[in-house]
Parts: structure tokens; C-alpha cells; sequence
């Protein structure tokens, strides 16, 4: 069975063939090798391998227009057409999505939302699942506040919690952060990390943050039009500066990656 995605505008997933004898046990959670979609004339993605385990962070980093959105579209199901394998371990039944524009009901309330995506899910006690999400993402004193009046920050953690309110073996989060000022980055990654440690929930997510990306994920894919240019960790990409040093280091390196394209 495909893994259902949930989350803003959910719907079923289809991610491809699956082949759960050779994904099972411990192996990795998501497995794609050769990915890639056109469209029409125009490659936007090709050639992308990965491979993700649990409660293991991947960022996507890459300029705007290298194919970040167009990949995790595809690993969310969103996408018809593409090329490549794709497979998720057997008992991946539910994958997270986190659109960067967050799609909510503003005439309802934190708490009314979270109740009505747990419905939507066929989660036991939805009621219970919302009153969950409001305490671990710090969201009480909004609880009863319409969704239209919340803030920046306290909205993209309530539209994290959509997403979260089917419980999610992989969040997919598309530059979550990118309107975010830097303590409200703080925040959010802290809340993710400890879903990370506590729940062995796994994240891809992109990002044009290079602090970011070095610092929150365990490897990165970096992508400059349509097509990888680098894969490893932020270590590996800061040893790959010749004349920079220190924080600037991995900086330069993707500087120096994205303008060789």
C-alpha cells in the first residue's frame, strides 16, 4: 500500500512502485534512485538518488529555480509523470506535507483546526490528538485563537501540527522557515529536533539557507538546475572551500557548487 500523504490539501500519495521485501526491517524509510520530472520541453529535475532513514534530517538546499519544490513534490505524491524509482519501506503508511504557503481555515480556531484534520485522518479522540499538538508545540495560549489573527511564527508551527495530526513515519517541509525571523527558526527547529529524538520522525526539507541547512540536517543534496551537484554532510561541503574558513566555509562551497552550473 502507498503511503498516504496528510497535510494541507490532502490526498492519496502515489510514490511509485513499492517493493516491500526489500524494504523492511531496518533498512532506510525511502529509497528513489534516478528521479526526475519534465515538463514538456524542459527538464526541471534529473538524476537525483537518495535515501532516507529514521529519525534522520535531509535538506535540499539550492538557489531558487534548482528543483527543490519539484522533488519533494514527488516524494509527496503530488506529482504524475515523473521518472525514476521510488520506494518506502513497508510500514510507511503516512508521509507529513508542509507547504510553504499554509492552507488553514482562518475562521477557525487552532484547536478547531487540529480537531478537523484529526477527523479528517479517522485519528481516534481527535479532540485528544489536537489537545497533544497544542501542548508539545508550545500553541496553548492560541488554542482558541481564529487562525486568520495568529502570527507568522505561531502559524507555521500550527501548520506544522496539521500535517503532524496524522502521525507521520516523514515530514516534507517546503522552506519552512523562509519567513520566519531568527528566533522563530530557533523555536521551530528546536520543537522538530525533539520529534526527531522522541518519536524517530524523519524530515526532508528545503531550504536557500546554507547556516541552516549545515547546522539541522544530518546530510544535504544540494541541487543547481534540476540536477545534484553535491550530496554529503556539512562537514563534507565545508572541506570542499579553498579560500574561506570558519562559517563562511560552507558558504563559499555552495557558492562555488551553484555557480559552476
Amino acid at each position: 500500500m502507498a503511503p498516504v500523504r496528510f497535510g494541507a490539501n490532502a490526498a492519496p500519495a502515489d510514490p511509485g512502485p513499492l517493493r516491500a521485501d526489500e524494504m523492511t526491517g531496518d533498512g532506510p524509510l525511502l529509497r528513489a534512485s534516478g528521479l526526475g520530472r519534465r515538463f514538456r520541453r524542459l527538464r526541471a529535475l534529473g538524476g537525483v538518488d537518495l535515501e532516507l532513514g529514521s529519525g534522520e534530517a535531509l535538506a535540499l538546499l539550492g538557489p531558487n529555480g534548482a528543483g527543490k519544490t519539484t522533488l519533494l513534490s514527488i516524494l509527496a505524491g503530488l506529482a504524475e509523470g515523473y521518472e525514476g524509482q521510488l520506494e518506502w519501506r513497508a510500514d510507511v503508511d503516512r508521509i507529513g506535507w508542509v507547504p510553504q504557503r499554509p492552507a488553514l481555515y482562518g475562521r477557525l480556531s487552532t484547536r478547531e483546526n487540529l480537531e478537523l484534520f484529526a477527523k479528517l485522518e479517522r485519528r481516534d479522540e481527535p479532540d485528544a490528538v489536537a489537545a497533544e499538538l497544542i501542548e508539545r508545540a508550545d500553541l496553548t495560549e492560541f488554542a482558541n485563537r481564529r487562525a486568520a489573527t495568529l502570527s507568522t511564527g505561531t502559524l507555521a508551527r500550527l501548520n506544522m501540527c496539521v500535517a503532524l495530526a496524522g502521525a507521520p513515519r516523514v515530514l516534507l517541509l517546503d522552506e519552512p522557515t523562509a519567513t520566519l525571523s531568527p528566533d522563530q527558526r530557533r523555536r521551530i527547529w528546536s520543537w522538530l529536533g525533539a520529534l526527531q529524538e522522541e518519536d524517530g520522525l524523519a524530515l526532508v526539507f528545503s531550504t536557500q539557507l546554507v547556516g541552516e541547512a549545515v547546522a539541522e540536517a544530518d546530510r544535504l543534496l544540494v541541487l543547481a538546475g534540476g540536477a545534484p551537484v553535491f550530496s554529503g554532510t556539512g562537514d563534507d561541503l565545508t572541506a570542499r572551500a579553498d579560500d574561506a574558513a570558519g562559517p563562511l566555509a560552507a558558504e563559499q562551497a555552495f557558492l562555488d557548487l551553484v555557480d559552476a552550473e
